[in-house]
């Protein structure tokens, strides 16, 4: 799925010693579009959630050349009556424009169809937020509309709805 001209991404599970990613990606800019920076407690307990995640979805720390340069996950999450995957991912500000997201989104999608456990992968990502919105076109997801969602708790904006057909994507593999 990674083209030759993609950054080489590779995933890396969460661990106890990334916390200090998520201080790094906690603020004005990074946060713009989910409702801004959170406390230090929201944080311990967003680290403690990503470190027991480990059945029903994962959270990764993706790597370049062997550097830091975001994270990524997927994770259950009810959506229109039923249960699928959604996925978020946040690229340090000095490492985005370079594909490196679309790489990891992709390695991500590629992770969750492993599990076997839902058909669909779905981002959110606000209408404001173009980059994000970029990242689920190159990787491969569709548009299916926009809603008015709540995130963090308090908080509403306008989002897409992209989706991913993990089982389309395994079919129309295995006919290539």
């Amino acid at each position: 799925m990674v083209s030759p001209t993609d950054p080489e991404a590779t995933l890396e599970p969460w661990s106890e010693g990334d916390f200090w990613l998520l201080e790094r990606q906690n603020t004005p800019e990074m946060t713009e579009h989910l409702g801004g920076p959170e406390t230090a407690e929201k944080l311990v307990d967003r680290h403690r959630r990503y470190l027991l995640l480990t059945e029903r979805g994962r959270v990764f720390r993706i790597t370049v050349d062997g550097r830091t340069t975001g994270s990524i996950g997927y994770w259950e999450q009810e959506w229109q009556g039923g249960t699928v995957w959604e996925t978020g991912w946040g690229v340090l500000p000095e490492f985005q424009g370079r594909g490196i997201a679309v790489a990891a989104a992709r390695l991500v999608l590629d992770a969750a169809r492993t599990e076997s456990l839902h058909r669909f992968v779905h981002a959110f990502p606000s209408t404001g937020n173009p980059g994000s919105n970029a990242v689920c076109r190159k990787a491969g997801f569709h548009l299916v509309g926009d809603s008015d969602l709540e995130y963090p708790k308090g908080h509403w904006s306008r989002h897409n709805d992209w989706r991913f057909d993990l089982e389309a994507e395994a079919a129309a593999g295995a006919e290539a």
